[in-house]
């Protein structure tokens, strides 16, 4: 059986080539991201510092996405995307033009990225409605399948050539691939890509708009309850990500190129569950679907890295924590699209963000503040005693394992809990 016949070929044609060339642009802005991740980490050694690069992406997101929202409801989606993606490539030249002036600071890539995720914030709602306007919604799983495909592979893809290029051609080369992205995505968008008219004439102000998207969530309890779950979920994750650099970096068997592997080590498990997604019947109960998987993923990656000190088992923990995550938000993605009517879905998405990625920000906080001032200090206190070591390891990094155990617990009871509340919904 074809993995796409001929006839869905053509209806969608301008999904494929928005998603493919826009999957390209998240390629290399994610490149430059890591590749910064690991200037810093080796600029300032610190977890906290570094995950303080990816709350400055955040926080203006969380902030804004509700007024981002509303707005993308009231203009053209195609433009929306083309003016964003034009300035968050003038934000990494303006990186290139400090970097090779020798006037580079951390302060620097805090305001950059600050800028970006502004810039993501208005974009992200637009390329979904965009998204939705141009696949007919029998091919909803199939086309969420193939975006949940994208996104591992640029897991996988992402911090193995960011580390080679970051080692081989330093920032230069890094930011040359992440300009190079922007331009084929902006002349696929430009030219190719044909995206109908959908303007609101609607003429509340943005703020009322912005009221209505919390309101249909009121109204809509389900969607409300998937949203804060997922919050939750995010906290967890979040956290884990901050977390990840300052467990793997320190560690003798360690370093940069282990944790470029261990980390695309996800992205390879997201391939496998996307392809499967894409070809899986209907499941008979989608909510179930969601916390189940979420409960697999978070009750398995933590406690593996926090026992074990060898990297094949790190990357087991990633391959397992992952697997699931297309299923889930394939499923989570089909309810949303499904209950949230075409013109509400700008503001709708927009009120999502906010509500179940504000607690992005603060478990990358949580997560760097608990091993460089908690965890970390509890181990070369205490890391001695038989039990401790037996469990954590000695040495930096040892603390970054017992914060795994906590995430690994944390999230586990998240999942058992939340799942009893989700059960009470019904959905179609």
């Amino acid at each position: 059986m074809k993995f796409i016949k001929k006839k869905e070929l053509r209806e969608l044609r301008d999904f494929l080539i928005l998603w493919s060339t826009q999957s390209v642009s998240q390629l290399g802005s994610s490149i430059t991201g890591f590749a910064l991740t690991l200037w810093l980490y080796e600029t300032t050694g610190s977890s906290l510092d570094t995950a303080a690069l990816a709350i400055c992406s955040y926080v203006p997101y969380v902030l804004m996405s509700v007024f981002a929202g509303a707005w993308t409801d009231r203009f053209e989606k195609k433009k929306t995307m083309l003016g964003c993606d034009t300035f968050a490539a003038i934000c990494t030249m303006i990186l290139w033009i400090l970097f090779r002036t020798n006037s580079l600071m951390v302060w620097h890539l805090y305001v950059l990225n600050a800028v970006t995720g502004l810039m993501n914030t208005v974009q992200q709602p637009a390329g979904e409605v965009a998204m939705t306007l141009i696949t007919p919604e029998k091919y909803y799983q199939k086309t969420s399948g193939f975006r949940s495909l994208s996104r591992s592979l640029i897991s996988v893809a992402n911090p193995l050539i960011a580390t080679s290029l970051y080692a081989f051609c330093g920032l230069d080369g890094v930011i040359a691939v992440d300009l190079g992205s922007f331009i084929v995505a902006f002349t696929a968008l430009l030219f190719f890509v044909r995206i109908p008219q959908n303007k609101s004439d609607q003429k509340e102000s943005t703020a009322d708009l912005a009221r209505e998207g919390f309101r249909f969530l009121r109204e809509n309890r389900l969607i409300l309850a998937l949203i804060l779950f997922m919050s939750g979920v995010n906290f967890v994750a979040s956290a884990f990500d901050a977390v990840l650099p300052g467990y793997v970096l320190p560690n003798p068997k360690g370093g940069t190129a282990v944790l470029g592997i261990v980390t695309s080590c996800s992205g390879i498990a997201m391939i496998a569950g996307s392809l499967a997604v894409s070809v899986l019947p209907k499941p008979k109960n989608r909510i179930k679907v969601i916390y189940l998987t979420m409960l697999f993923s978070l009750g398995s990656e933590n406690f593996l890295l926090a026992f074990f000190r060898e990297p094949i088992v790190w990357c087991l923990g990633q391959i397992i924590g992952w697997i699931l995550v297309p299923i889930m938000d394939a499923n989570l993605d089909v309810i949303l699209r499904t209950s949230v009517p075409v013109k509400l879905q700008g503001r709708i998405y927009a009120c999502r963000n906010t509500l179940q990625f504000f607690t992005i920000p603060i478990g990358l906080f949580t997560g760097g503040f608990m091993v460089d001032h908690i965890c970390e200090p509890l181990m070369r206190r205490y890391g001695g005693l038989p039990v401790l070591k037996a469990l954590f390891g000695t040495g930096k990094g040892s603390g970054a394992a017992l914060m795994m155990l906590v995430l690994g617990v944390s999230g586990s009871l998240l999942c058992i809990v939340t799942g009893k509340q989700l059960n009470r919904y019904r959905y179609p």
